[in-house]
């Protein structure tokens, strides 16, 4: 009976803190509140809604959410308008609690084959002069790095570089966002032995379908390079 009651509490305070940031969301949208502008005290509100400051503070934080509020510490909550990488940004941050497990990790490396595999497609159709001496730039600085602790960071420049053709901001963020978060989260990479230069050597071919303008070679050579490191790190192998 108690757990009931509590249930029932919360389930009317999440749905008085939506009420909330419905009606605030709202007025930011009309122009009734500027951005910028101060949002209404926590005391005006708990008048205007009848409900407690916990009630209000729980719809700032869904406000802050949906990128409508901008919260700091000791100030007034300030209307703000939702940017494109304040989206990705707090989508980025429910991603990360998905690596918890082994499964979901594994569906964001399925998730970054089909981007990259895609990319190098296009890259093979429509690279310009200037896109491809980028990649190559990003080749043989990656080439440079081989068996050093900057290999890492020269192979992902490589893998974006590729990315980056495409010409779509939104997939470019989602990229990075998700690399850099599954390399965080990886293990530490062991020294070396041989690894880097199995790596190197297929972003080499991966380059070459792209010269050439051999999509499905480009896009089929991306896809088993990087099933073949997923499963690499599987069986213990270091590799990027």
């Amino acid at each position: 009976m108690i757990q009931e009651a509590t249930d029932r509490v919360l389930a009317k305070t999440k749905g008085a803190a939506k009420e909330i940031a419905s009606s605030l969301e709202a007025r930011i949208h009309s122009g009734q509140i500027t951005v910028g502008d101060p949002l209404p005290t926590e005391r005006a509100l708990c008048e205007e809604f009848a409900t407690s400051r916990p009630t209000v503070r729980e719809a700032m934080l869904l406000l802050q959410g949906r990128g409508y509020v901008s919260l700091e510490t000791g100030h007034r909550p300030r209307a703000a308008k939702p940017t494109l990488d304040g989206i990705l940004t707090s989508a980025a941050g429910h991603i990360s609690s998905l690596l918890g497990d082994a499964e979901s990790g594994a569906h964001l490396e399925q998730m970054r084959q089909f981007i990259e595999a895609a990319a190098a497609r296009i890259a093979a159709g429509k690279a310009t002069s200037i896109q491809l001496h980028q990649i190559r730039s990003a080749l043989e600085r990656n080439q440079q790095d081989i068996d050093t602790d900057q290999f890492a960071e020269s192979d992902i420049a490589f893998h974006r570089a590729v990315v980056a053709v495409v010409g779509n901001p939104i997939i470019l963020r989602l990229h990075d966002m998700f690399v850099s978060t599954m390399l965080a989260n990886r293990p530490a990479r062991a020294k070396y032995g041989g690894s880097d230069q199995t790596s190197f050597d297929e972003h080499k071919a991966i380059f070459d379908a792209i010269v050439a303008g051999d999509a499905m070679s480009a896009a089929e050579l991306t896809d088993q390079h990087l099933m073949r490191s997923y499963r690499s790190r599987l069986s213990g192998v270091a590799t990027k």
